[in-house]
């Protein structure tokens, strides 16, 4: 009898260490921050649907026709991506409280791709301390590639700094005796690509005659666009958003002011700029890119522009494919599932910025080719190249190579 009882207690104890082992597996292989479970994987985002910078507003229907497009594929690991986007209006304070509303009620995962350099200055310290990847945020801005200081935050777009140099170089080049007008957002989009473009003219940083910065908040770039043609140069660098872009380029053109006229990529959008600016008063204009042009004709044959498409054919079948900014929400949507695959079943927070920060040349559709993501712990910056391009009839055409800018902290 008892030795019936001692086999039956050394089977119920090893059932007991086998249940506790299966567990322990199953924790193991499935780890979750809020936001992930089994079934799902919550995404925060914030976009300007109303506002002065509502223009890109595409951005975040692109971004969530691509992840309903996932989902419709089986999603991410068999997980479905619930992509939560609000309308900030442009606005620091309403980014704060949105993001706040994310994060402390939705209990999202992580912010993916907050617009624009005020409303992601505004959020960073918040996402921060608080342990939520901000990632791949919409702005050039350098601090977003400071990983010292902000380990989780990460941008996406090529620097500012880094594209005020390319300009700079082109500037030396082609206009060495230019001299030169600038008008700048103020906030950390307009400073730094002013910072970038100071630093690549070096000690001919003197050849900036005329400096004039902006609000967000103003009506008009008139008043602003006079005073510059007033100080007689004869280069202009246009670090504006698409408003004040198309509003810059139509009046210095009704002024009769025709300068080398360099155009910001954050604004370099034909749908959203050029067209409304009017395509003759366009022509010459110089500005950068890293993404392919969807309305160029040399990407026909191109096999991710061919996926690019089919996916607008599908899920987007009406918007305007000349605007860049479809093509940003795409890649950049793009690059989000591909860190989500590799973070595989453990979906912490942790692990999310361990995926990004772990890119080595990888190229989304829409890249240009030559361009590719690398990341690294200390290198926060995923895209660090451009090409020029200059406006010649109803399109961009590029020209000379890939630039390579590399900016570390």
């Amino acid at each position: 009898m008892l030795s019936f009882c001692l086999h039956h207690t050394r089977r119920a104890a090893l059932l007991v260490l086998l249940a506790l082992a299966s567990a322990s597996a199953a924790l193991a292989q499935n780890a979750y921050d809020p936001g992930a479970s089994d079934t799902a994987i919550r995404i925060g985002n914030l976009m300007p649907y109303s506002g002065p910078a509502s223009a890109y507003a595409i951005v975040g229907r692109i971004e969530q026709a691509y992840f309903r497009m996932i989902n419709d594929q089986g999603g991410i690991n068999g997980r479905r991506i619930e992509f939560v986007s609000y309308d900030d209006a442009y606005s620091p304070a309403k980014a704060v409280e949105q993001t706040r509303k994310l994060v402390e009620s939705d209990e999202v995962l992580l912010m993916f791709s907050p617009m624009g350099t005020p409303s992601n200055v505004a959020i960073q310290k918040y996402l921060n301390a608080k342990g939520v990847p901000q990632l791949f945020a919409a702005s050039g801005a350098t601090r977003f590639g400071d990983p010292k200081a902000f380990p989780w935050t990460m941008g996406w777009q090529p620097p500012y700094q880094v594209e005020g140099r390319v300009y700079a170089k082109y500037i030396l080049a082609t206009k060495p005796e230019g001299r030169i007008a600038v008008l700048y957002q103020n906030d950390d989009l307009g400073r730094d690509l002013l910072k970038g473009l100071k630093d690549g003219l070096g000690d001919r940083a003197g050849m900036i005659l005329a400096e004039e910065s902006y609000e967000v908040t103003e009506p008009s770039a008139d008043n602003h666009i006079a005073r510059l043609k007033a100080s007689g140069a004869d280069v202009f660098v246009s670090i504006t958003t698409p408003k004040f872009a198309a509003q810059s380029i139509r009046r210095a053109a009704e002024m009769a002011w025709r300068p080398l006229t360099i155009q910001a990529l954050v604004s370099a959008s034909i749908g959203a700029v050029i067209r409304p600016a009017g395509l003759e008063n366009a022509q010459g204009l110089v500005s950068a890119a890293y993404n392919k042009d969807a309305a160029d004709p040399q990407w026909a044959n191109d096999p991710g522009m061919k996926r690019f498409h089919a996916f607008l054919d599908a899920y987007a079948p009406d918007v305007n494919r000349g605007d860049n900014s479809v093509v940003y929400g795409y890649g950049a949507a793009q690059c989000l599932v591909e860190v989500l695959r590799r973070a595989g079943d453990t979906l912490t927070r942790a692990n999310v910025m361990r995926q990004a920060a772990g890119l080595s040349g990888y190229a989304p559709d829409t890249l240009l080719p030559g361009i590719t993501i690398t990341t690294a712990p200390d290198d926060f910056h995923p895209i660090e190249q451009l090409r020029l391009m200059r406006f010649s009839g109803d399109h961009w055409q590029l020209f000379g190579p890939v630039i390579n800018g590399e900016l570390r902290n």
